[in-house]
C-alpha cells in the first residue's frame, strides 16, 4: 500500500484529523515521513491508528490512549500493564451500564405508576 497523507488517511479510514494530529504529537508515528509539510502514513501506522480508534471508541481519554500506545510500542513485557488499563476501563464501563440499568428501572416504575393511575381513572391508552 502506498503512503497516505493526513487528509487521505482521515478520509479513507474515517479518522478525525484531531486524532491524527494527536498521534503525530505523541511521536508514535514510527516510520512516518514528512513530505512537503504532510505526514505520510504507512501500513504499520494505520494499524496503530486502528488501535487508537478502538481505544477512543471504547472510552479511553486521550492521555490514556497515549499511555497505552507507548506501552504497546514497547512490546513484550508491557502486556500486564496494558491488561490492567483495559480491565480498569472495562470495570468503569460495567459500572456505567449498571447505573444506566437502575435509571431505566426507575423510569419504567414511573411509567408504570402513570399508566396505572390513568387506568384507574378510566383513561386507558
Amino acid at each position: 500500500m502506498r503512503n497516505l497523507t493526513i487528509t487521505e488517511a482521515s478520509e479513507h479510514y474515517n479518522i478525525p484529523i484531531e486524532i491524527l494530529r494527536a498521534y503525530e504529537s505523541w511521536g508514535l508515528c514510527g516510520e512516518v515521513e514528512k513530505v512537503m509539510g504532510d505526514w505520510q502514513y504507512d501500513d504499520q501506522d494505520l494499524e496503530r491508528l486502528s488501535l487508537i480508534m478502538t481505544l477512543h471508541d471504547v472510552g479511553f481519554a486521550p492521555a490514556d490512549i497515549e499511555a497505552f500506545m507507548r506501552l504497546a510500542m514497547q512490546g513484550k513485557g508491557t502486556e500486564a500493564a496494558r491488561m490492567r488499563m483495559l480491565n480498569q476501563h472495562r470495570s468503569e464501563a460495567l459500572d456505567e451500564i449498571h447505573f444506566r440499568e437502575k435509571q431505566l428501572e426507575r423510569m419504567d416504575y414511573l411509567r408504570y405508576e402513570i399508566h396505572a393511575h390513568e387506568k384507574g381513572n378510566g383513561r386507558e391508552r
